[in-house]
């Protein structure tokens, strides 16, 4: 019996490979510690040399490095020395309705990427209707009509274009705000609290499914999935939260602690699912988690973030915080302090090196309707220099970006 049992055991590590190698910078040939090299069920990770040893019976693997293009590779490779090709991502957002193959804004933005610092794109891969950008594998939206207002007919062509142009690509998935998913779904859907416990729909009059729902969690992952399928370089959790509007009807009791769980297991299923596309996984938040010592009654927090997701992105708009924020009596007159004080405080949380803001390009709509131009924007992009950030997101809501605002030159005091 003993024979037998050390033969089965035997039988089974011969079915796994083992592939060593070692990472260097590509451009600085200097080892690259601490990414992780992963095949579809686990990760290891490289040593302070760069070294890694992954035992699978997997053909492909893939390889993430925290300032570094994502990396794949087969277990047929020869050459064990792998060059990861340094990045720091400097991103303009793209509207859903801009995202087609023929679109003037994708080719205005296109235009800036080869003029400017500009290396990377975020597109509207679901938005908060419920909408793809295009047809999905995934049954269940199309079911919905997902597919039916999508802006780009040909994702191959598309895509291939901007991979041609070298740009990293960002696919952002609206998340828990889903009026096509929760009107399909009414018993999963956000509730009022009232007689008839009606869908709750916010301002823009969009409903929301929730957060505690795992139903909810697996309909956003499975389109996540169909932008890492056609190779979208990471994906964007956008409104991955609870609303920030009390008295509604959950699934659950809405404490800290069950929101924050919700939010934390949403990310260790996207984790999981996504890592066989080897995809980082970037999230979007308020500029606030930087400063606040709780959820914001929305299940996020610095430190439940950072230790699931690659990247953290603050939505750092100096228009988007409160009169006496900062000790400013107008917080959007100092763009180089908010984006500066707001990654430094969080440093002991989270290295500046995995926060990635978004930053501000539209006009301020506060009391004092400041404009931001060229200083104002520029003063943001030093700031995220200067903090050391893994570069940064631009929001404009209609696409629309001057050429001078992100041309690097110093910000005029």
């Amino acid at each position: 019996m003993k024979t037998v049992l050390l033969l089965l055991l035997s039988l089974q590590v011969s079915l796994f490979a083992s592939f060593s190698g070692i990472l260097l910078d590509a451009n600085s040939s200097s080892p690259v510690a601490g990414a992780l090299i992963s095949d579809s069920k686990h990760d290891v990770k490289s040593d302070i040399n760069g070294s890694f040893t992954i035992e699978s019976n997997e053909k492909n693997y893939h390889i993430k490095a925290i300032g570094y293009r994502p990396y794949t590779f087969t277990s047929e490779r020869n050459n064990t020395i792998i060059k990861l090709e340094p990045i720091k991502v400097k991103a303009l957002y793209l509207t859903f309705w801009g995202a087609s193959n023929n679109s003037k804004t994708l080719k205005n933005i296109l235009k800036l990427i080869e003029e400017t610092e500009a290396n990377a794109i975020v597109v509207d891969v679901k938005n908060e209707y419920g909408s793809t950008q295009f047809w999905t594998g995934f049954k269940q939206a199309n079911e919905y009509g997902a597919y039916k207002n999508r802006t780009n007919r040909d994702i191959k062509k598309f895509m291939k274009m901007l991979k041609e142009r070298n740009i990293y690509t960002i696919a952002r998935i609206v998340t828990f705000k889903d009026e096509l998913q929760a009107s399909n779904n009414p018993d999963y859907a956000i509730k009022k609290n009232d007689t008839n416990q009606t869908i709750w729909r916010n301002h823009d009059n969009m409903a929301w499914v929730d957060p505690f729902d795992k139903r909810s969690h697996d309909y956003a992952i499975s389109i996540a999935e169909e932008a890492a399928k056609v190779g979208y370089d990471e994906i964007n959790f956008d409104y991955i939260r609870f609303p920030a509007k009390k008295g509604l009807i959950y699934s659950q009791k809405s404490t800290q602690k069950n929101r924050i769980k919700a939010i934390e297991s949403f990310l260790d299923e996207a984790k999981s699912r996504l890592r066989k596309y080897g995809v980082f996984i970037s999230v979007d938040t308020y500029g606030n988690i930087c400063w606040a010592k709780d959820d914001n009654g929305i299940g996020q927090t610095v430190s439940s973030l950072a230790s699931r997701a690659d990247y953290l992105a603050p939505m750092l708009y100096p228009s988007g915080f409160s009169k006496g924020s900062f000790y400013f009596e107008y917080p959007s007159e100092y763009p180089y302090e908010v984006v500066f004080r707001s990654v430094k405080t969080i440093q002991d949380r989270v290295k500046s090196a995995r926060v990635r803001p978004w930053l501000q390009h539209f006009k301020d709509y506060t009391r004092r309707k400041k404009e931001y131009a060229r200083d104002e924007i520029q003063a943001q992009i030093k700031a995220t220099e200067d903090v050391g950030t893994n570069g940064w997101m631009m929001w404009s809501p209609s696409s629309k970006y001057n050429i001078d605002y992100l041309i690097i030159t110093a910000p005029t005091n």
